[in-house]
């Protein structure tokens, strides 16, 4: 009888706490509502979701998701085609900042939804499962040739290494590396938003490289004005 009235209060405290920590949780701000493009990336049998960061609010964020989905020719299309991107309809991205689960509809193209790309499905839910990484883009670093990564573990040697986005002008990119070596996080290139393949090569002897996605038209010194 003892036990289970101990049982029947660690079950009351235990849902007064997560009510706590609900209750505790800040009103979001309806700012950051809009439309929160994406580009979908897969390594083996996972697919990871990285918002397309710009300069202005809403979209002053950078973040990674897991997916989750157990279609395989979803799950084909993220791995095979050169690139996949969504189109989600409106929804406010702080619930994906502060780590929430939650199911998004969204266009899903093939190329980019904004360049041409070509619409795949129409009106698909998108499980996003654990937030891997979330950065908004505030006090800035100034543009520089020092580059500087952040790593998200996703394995046991498998890291994705993720550029801090600087003041304009600069450039997304994630690489996924399976780690052999020490990696450097912070390196010089030639130029302030090099190509991709001079940062690849400073990624060359950290182990086995996956390219994810680098882009630059988002980031480009014309757009400091939405800075």
């Amino acid at each position: 009888m003892h036990y289970f009235l101990y049982f029947i209060l660690f079950i009351s405290l235990s849902f007064q706490s997560i009510a706590r920590e609900e209750q505790e949780l800040p009103p979001l701000d309806p700012a950051y509502v809009g439309v929160h493009g994406m580009v979908l990336v897969a390594h083996s049998s996972r697919i990871y979701a990285s918002n397309i960061a710009k300069y202005n609010q809403p979209h002053n964020v950078q973040l990674v998701y897991k997916i989750e989905s157990k279609e395989i020719p979803f799950l084909n299309l993220v791995r095979d085609a050169e690139q996949v991107t969504i189109k989600p309809k409106e929804f406010n991205i702080q619930r994906l900042i502060r780590g929430e689960k939650l199911v998004i509809t969204a266009d899903v193209y093939r190329g980019h939804y904004q360049r041409g790309g070509e619409l795949i499905y129409k009106d698909k839910a998108i499980a996003f499962d654990k937030l891997l990484y979330a950065r908004e883009l505030k006090d800035l670093a100034k543009p520089s040739l020092w580059q500087e990564y952040d790593v998200i573990d996703i394995g046991k040697t498998e890291r994705i290494y993720i550029h801090k986005i600087a003041q304009p002008p600069s450039f997304e990119h994630l690489l996924l590396v399976d780690l052999e070596g020490a990696c450097l996080q912070k390196f010089k290139t030639s130029v302030m938003v090099p190509q991709e393949n001079e940062i690849h090569y400073k990624f060359l002897n950290c182990g086995t490289m996956k390219p994810l996605y680098y882009d630059i038209e988002n980031l480009k010194l014309s757009k400091a004005k939405m800075f």
